[in-house]
């Protein structure tokens, strides 16, 4: 099995497609899942994850691979991904943006190629939109490059890493480092870049379905001619070019004027397009009163959304007793019948310090790394999420193979 793994991410892209075989890709946990059930308290959830240890792993669609597997792997790469199948996702993304010539690559961001790939020391580094800054007194160390500052075969020479930046470097090549302490570079050599249209043929050929995210623009839109709506009818042309069903694609997006494009002039796609939410797009979600959303889920609805996809601390809040309970905005979404993922788990790290961000709403009951799974519980049990994002698609595998999702 290692050595199975080992020869597939060291493949060209090309390679990697031939070695999958029609979606033959062999499963496996790995160690992750089996030691954050031990870190669990004593009680039935515990005694349930730890009666599944001798399972066979199977691929499911409740896991769903962020970025691919970034935790360990340099996200959006061929690696990532691959890796991510291996751990039993059955949805991988592709976040959607364009280079200079409107060609559409995998990247989180259209401006984060200074973090997440090495141009700042190539010679491309003098097409970045704000070039390298040292860090001086207390401002730290600052660039911005775009994947619209290059053309598609420029983008194809960099060498991806995982995403992070040195606030406190003064030269370029001491802000290629910064890497969280609990995040690694021992899968970063030789990882490779994607397109979108190489994503949708690697993720087909891993047995999965697909997760494109189309990303705001950096640039001013329409770009030379290129408008919202041709971005987004590009995504969805690409899929029709490569004879995927509609059925499998989950196309998402921030921009609600692209949930309704899809709605109304791809309904196929539409029927799965996924609305993501959070406070960057809704107003007022944080507090979770929903006289300030400008919308109710039954109106979301009636327009013709079918999946929604808030961040995990805007579905989860603390009964009077300190217990993780759905929020407001998880009930009416169960209420509207309105199918719900969410994301991000194991993006945040240890979790002894209440998990940051994405716990924000529960960090009273967050001291501890099982937490992950006992989050993960009350979304599936409680709030009846239909999918999960994660960082690590491994553990996410386990708990629903486990409970038969």
């Amino acid at each position: 099995m290692r050595s199975i793994l080992l020869l597939t991410v060291a493949l060209a892209p090309a390679a990697v497609l031939a070695q999958a075989s029609g979606g033959d890709v062999p499963i496996n946990y790995g160690e992750r899942p089996y030691y954050l059930v031990s870190k669990m308290e004593d009680g039935p959830l515990k005694e349930e994850l730890m009666a599944c240890m001798g399972q066979e792993p199977q691929r499911t669609k409740f896991s769903i691979g962020h970025r691919g597997a970034p935790l360990m792997f340099p996200e959006h790469t061929v690696q990532s991904n691959v890796a991510a199948a291996r751990q039993g996702a059955g949805i991988l993304e592709c976040d959607v943006t364009f280079t200079a010539d409107r060609e559409l690559v995998c990247r989180h961001a259209q401006n984060d190629l200074h973090t997440t790939t090495n141009i700042l020391v190539t010679d491309l580094a003098e097409n970045c939109t704000a070039g390298f800054t040292p860090a001086e007194g207390d401002a730290p160390a600052s660039a911005e490059c775009r994947a619209s500052d290059i053309t598609l075969a420029e983008f194809r020479t960099l060498q991806p890493k995982m995403d992070a930046a040195a606030s406190d470097a003064t030269t370029a090549e001491e802000y290629q480092g910064g890497v969280a302490p609990w995040r690694t570079t021992l899968y970063s050599d030789g990882a490779e870049l994607m397109t979108h249209a190489e994503s949708i043929e690697l993720f087909d050929s891993l047995g999965a379905d697909f997760t494109p995210e189309l990303k705001s623009a950096s640039v001013e839109m329409p770009y030379e001619g290129f408008s919202q709506e041709d971005y987004a009818q590009k995504l969805v042309d690409e899929y029709k070019a490569a004879g995927i069903d509609p059925s499998r694609v989950y196309p998402q997006s921030f921009n609600f004027d692209d949930i309704l494009y899809w709605i109304e002039n791809e309904p196929e796609f539409g029927a799965q397009a996924v609305y993501l939410i959070d406070d960057s797009s809704i107003e007022g979600l944080d507090g979770m009163d929903p006289s300030t959303w400008g919308w109710t889920p039954s109106e979301l609805k009636e327009q013709g959304v079918n999946y929604v996809a808030p961040a995990i601390p805007f579905l989860l809040t603390l009964n009077e007793a300190g217990e993780m309970i759905p929020s407001e905005l998880a009930n009416q979404l169960a209420e509207a019948d309105i199918n719900i993922i969410t994301w991000t788990l194991e993006r945040s790290g240890p979790l002894a310090g209440g998990g940051g961000w994405y716990y924000h709403t529960v960090t009273d009951t967050i001291d501890n790394d099982a937490d992950y799974l006992n989050v993960l519980d009350v979304l599936a049990q409680d709030v009846g999420v239909v999918g999960v994002f994660s960082d690590w698609p491994a553990t996410v595998t386990y708990y629903a193979n486990c409970k038969g999702l």
